[in-house]
Order: structure tokens, then sequence, then C-alpha cells
């Protein structure tokens, strides 16, 4: 089946995080709250907390976030009731568009794959704005919907946020790929809709992804396998 419909996860796909939700910006966010961190454990600490998100297709909620910030600042040395605050400060700066940056083969891709006739869309599970994030890193026109699991109420990979981009895109399940960086969010999520997946590894290393998923370093892999 032609594939008419490509769809986007944005975090890690699409933009990347700066200094602020580096080791060094929790040190700082923390600090505010007379919580002292060790930045050098960042990376570690991101791991060990990483499981905290594989919710299967959970409802909408912060706390998740929060949550999965306070094993971080834990993981990293914090202590004591300023982790929580801290947590919530960092939750409330993620969607902050100036904290990150496109990747640059970005616009280019999008571009082509517009061009060549694709529908593309957008699905987040974070509580970005996506209208501020297209803005922002000047994408407009580029995208025909953008779906967010804040507003949706559920997160990936619950059926029904795929259901509703593929409602958006007017396409079958057969004829949409969605791309992402995370298999239990994006790839676990569309191959149970009947999708194609293709995951972002930028590192070059990747776990869990099923074999006939294609893994790509960069986005301009991408319409090769389209």
């Amino acid at each position: 089946m032609k594939t008419r419909a490509v769809f986007f996860d944005v975090d890690f796909t699409l933009i990347h995080p700066g200094r602020t939700f580096q080791g060094p910006g929790y040190a700082e966010f923390c600090a505010r709250h007379g919580v002292t961190v060790d930045p050098a454990r960042f990376m570690d600490a991101v791991r060990a907390a990483s499981a905290t998100l594989h919710a299967e297709g959970s409802a909408y909620d912060p706390t998740v976030f929060i949550d999965y910030t306070c094993r971080i600042i834990e993981a990293m040395g914090g202590t004591g009731p300023g982790v929580v605050e801290a947590a919530k400060d960092l939750y409330d700066a993620w969607p902050v568009c100036e904290h990150f940056t496109l990747y640059e083969e970005v616009p280019d891709v999008l571009r082509e794959l517009r061009d060549g006739g694709y529908t593309i869309g957008l699905i987040t599970n974070t509580q970005r704005s996506l209208t501020e994030f297209e803005r922002h890193f000047d994408l407009g026109g580029l995208f025909s919907f953008a779906i967010s699991s804040f507003d949706h109420g559920y997160m990936k990979p619950h059926p029904s946020i795929f259901e509703e981009a593929l409602r958006r895109a007017q396409a079958t399940a057969s004829e949409a790929v969605m791309v992402g960086d995370s298999v239990p969010h994006d790839i676990t999520g569309a191959l149970r809709m009947g999708m194609r997946g293709v995951l972002v590894a930028r590192s070059g290393l990747s776990t869990g992804a099923p074999a006939e998923v294609p893994i790509i370093q960069t986005l301009r892999e991408l319409p090769p396998l389209l």
C-alpha cells in the first residue's frame, strides 16, 4: 500500500533540549529549592528513570512527568521536599520552545515530504503548544494537523490518539507511517494500529525495536523508506 501520511513525534525526533534540560540546568532549578544534585550524574539518572514514562496508553496526567523528573533529581543525589517543587518547575518549563533546538535537517526533510504530496502530522505526548512550536521554528504550512496528548486526553501508545491522527489525515492505517524516537510510545503504538513505524535513534543505539522496523540516525534517511 502506498504511503500517504507521515506522523512525527516532536521531542527528540524534531527538536532536542538545550542546557536547561541537561545536568547544569537541573542543578540550577534544584538549587532554587534548596536541593543539591551532581550534574555529572544526569545521563545515568535519565536512564534509570526512563521506565516511569512507559505507561501503556494512560490518560494524560502531569504527575507522570513530574514523578519522572523527581526520579531523575533523586538519582542525581537530590533529597528533601524541594525535589517535588523543582520537578514541577522543570515540567512547567518543558513546553517553552526557547529551551530547544531544531535538528538541522528537519526543515529540508519536511519540505521535501510536503512537496512530494504526503500529509504530515504531529503527535506529541507533552503539554507543548504545537501552534507555538510551528511558529517558533518557522515551520508554518508544513503540517496538516497537530495533536498533543494534553489536549487529546490520552498519551501514546493509546490507540485513540493514532485513530484521531488517521481520521485527520483521511488515511487508513496501512497508508500511514509513524516516525519517532520511542519504541514503547511511537513504534509499538503504531504497529498495534496496523501502521508502519520508523525509529529515530540519533546516537545509533536502539533497544527493543522489532526486526521489521527501520532504524535511522537522521531524518534525511526517511524519504527513501516511504
